[in-house]
Parts: C-alpha cells; structure tokens; sequence
C-alpha cells in the first residue's frame, strides 16, 4: 500500500478560522545564534489546518479528545466524491449504506490552503448528518474548514454528530483522488482534555 499525506502543512499565512489566532512559528534557540540546538515556538488554535473535532467541541457532556476510542482512527474509508455540490444533503449519498469512516472530497480540495477565507466552502446539511449517523459511521472527514455550513443555525449538523459520538475530521486535502474505498489513518495530537487538535492524515491504497 502507497501511503498519500492528505493534510495541510502548517505555516505562516495558511488559512485559518475567522477570529482565531494566525498560525505562527518563531524561532526559541538558533545554532547560528550560538544555541547547542535549534528550537521553535508554536502558536494555534486546536481548529488550524487539518484538524479533528472532538464531541466536547460542541456538546458540553460530550468525551474530550483523550476520551475517543483511537481504534477509529486507522482503517478503510469510504472517499465520496461530490465535485458539483454547493451543500451536501441526504439525497447526494449513495443508497446502500455507509461504512464506519466515510469523508467527503468537494470543490473545497481545489482552494489553497493559504487562500482567504471562504464562507461559501461546501459542507453537510443536517440531513445528511442524520442519515450518517443512522447508517452507524463512526468518523466523518472533509476537506473544507468545518463539517457544517458557515455560521449554521442552531449548528444543527455539529450537534447531529458530536452528539451521537462521530469523530469528525476537517481540512483534509484529496484533490487528485477519485472517490472509492481508502486505507484512512488520522493522529491528532495527543492533547488531553482538549476539544480537538490539528492532525496529520494519511490515504492509502
């Protein structure tokens, strides 16, 4: 199996959440300054780049990050392809049900991930939320900056999610992939207490 990083590296100017801090990395000890070693200093939010969204995020009893099973994090995903969708429904999913890990590659692939922020990016409507998790999916990916549309009301898609224990990815980076079934691996960081964390992934075939 050849193993494709689909997350987004980290560095100034990469795209971040309106309000939140601008990803920095700034210099602790140089060598060339007369350090014994190099070191750097990291400043983000937990939501920068790719990133997972624990249950926490959104719901207040929900498991924090160091709570979720990682047993979901390595296996087979189904990769839906959905180029011409503005927001995807219950309609644009296949019939035959889900599997456990299913994300979703959209026009969102095809932004820079230094680009400005774009508040038309493609997520999920809430019934596409319900019919994921009435199938039993345990993770959901995408590659825009959230699963639900921008400043959702009553964040209706988060809530159907987190609520019932999905594991939900965000920022994944899949142009270039057509849809089908992947080997999936996502390592957040392993933040403790924490409502989610930025994340390097990995498609496999």
């Amino acid at each position: 199996m050849t193993w494709h990083d689909v997350s987004i590296p980290l560095h100034a100017g990469v795209t971040v959440w309106p309000g939140d801090p601008a990803f920095e990395i700034s210099p602790a000890q140089r060598i060339a300054s007369g350090a014994g070693c190099n070191t750097s200093l990291l400043r983000l939010s937990t939501h920068t780049g790719t990133h997972c969204d624990a249950p926490w995020h959104f719901e207040e009893d929900g498991p924090r990050l160091h709570e979720v099973n990682p047993d979901i994090f390595f296996g087979e995903a189904l990769l839906i392809d959905l180029p011409h969708v503005d927001v995807i429904g219950a309609a644009d999913l296949p019939a035959k049900p889900l599997p456990a890990r299913v994300l979703f590659k959209t026009r969102n692939s095809d932004h820079a991930a230094d680009a400005p922020f774009r508040k038309d990016y493609v997520a999920l409507a809430a019934d596409a939320a319900a019919r994921l998790t009435d199938d039993g999916v345990r993770l959901v990916g995408i590659d825009g900056p959230s699963i639900a549309p921008y400043k959702q009301p009553g964040q209706d898609t988060h809530h159907m999610l987190l609520r019932r224990g999905v594991f939900v990815v965000e920022g994944l980076r899949l142009a270039g992939f057509k849809g089908g079934v992947y080997g999936f691996v996502v390592l957040p960081l392993p933040l403790l207490h924490a409502d989610g964390a930025p994340c390097r992934a990995f498609l496999g075939r």
